[in-house]
């Protein structure tokens, strides 16, 4: 009997809706962090366009090289798992807040947990479950940190899942900038009254302005070609935001 596999497009449908239990609903995409730490509520769309130009592109291109070096993977294999650490070195390195690199491992976590239940013939995601399984002792806990502390990140278990589905480069770059912005919108809705269709406007306005970028991000090949576009400013904000005890959002 032939097995049936949706289009691609239908897996960046799944992956793109809020519903889906990924465990996303804790997380702000840093714009929590943003208001606390003094960020008008009216610089919101600006801050929007500038994290889709920066932060979400430094996601996408990891998601995107994870997905091509994990394309032919065979589980077992030492050469796949010193790429995944390659491609998590490079990502680190574009992520110098601690605050925002456990934000995006425990992100990492749920979708590890979606990509195992609903690919769990993939040979890619066997990889990541397997890098999982080594990098933790038995109590759960990741060797000299906390729990959580050597999870992989969120982009990383994207590309396995665009690697197992065949979601192209592209998409996988798109679905990167919109879940980021749709995420913040979504935050912002329980963190200021405002009307529910002015944020979609700018989740719109965001993937926009990503769009001219999106081709360069999806020809990533190497570790080394992920943008480094960071946001000093948001980094600092996050890290005061994850030692304060009165928040909404993890991050």
């Amino acid at each position: 009997m032939t097995l049936l596999a949706p289009h691609p497009a239908t897996v960046a449908l799944l992956l793109a809706d809020a519903r889906l239990p990924g465990g996303g609903h804790a997380h702000s995409a840093s714009l929590e962090p943003a208001l606390r730490g003094g960020m008008p509520p009216s610089d919101v769309p600006a801050w929007m366009v500038g994290r889709a130009t920066t932060v979400s592109l430094v996601e996408a291109g990891t998601a995107v090289v994870a997905a091509r070096l994990l394309a032919d993977a065979e589980p077992g294999a030492p050469e796949h798992g010193s790429r995944v650490d390659a491609v998590v070195r490079a990502w680190a390195a574009r992520t110098p807040s601690p605050a925002l690199r456990d934000a995006s491992r425990l992100l990492g976590r749920g979708y590890l947990r979606v990509a195992r239940t609903l690919w769990p013939g993939s040979a890619a995601v066997r990889v990541l479950v397997d890098h999982d399984a080594a990098s933790r002792r038995p109590d759960g806990h990741a060797p000299g940190g906390p729990r959580g502390a050597g999870a992989l990140p969120r982009a990383v278990v994207l590309g396995a899942i665009a690697a197992a589905t065949g979601l192209p480069p592209a998409d996988v770059v798109r679905l990167t900038v919109y879940d980021d912005a749709q995420t913040a919108a979504s935050a912002l809705l329980k963190l200021e009254p405002l009307d529910p269709l002015a944020p979609a406007r700018w989740v719109l306005d965001a993937c926009a302005a990503a769009e001219e970028h999106v081709l360069r991000v999806a020809a990533c090949a190497t570790p080394e070609d992920i943008p480094a576009s960071g946001a000093p400013l948001t980094e600092g904000w996050a890290e005061a935001h994850a030692l304060t005890t009165q928040r909404l959002f993890r991050a």
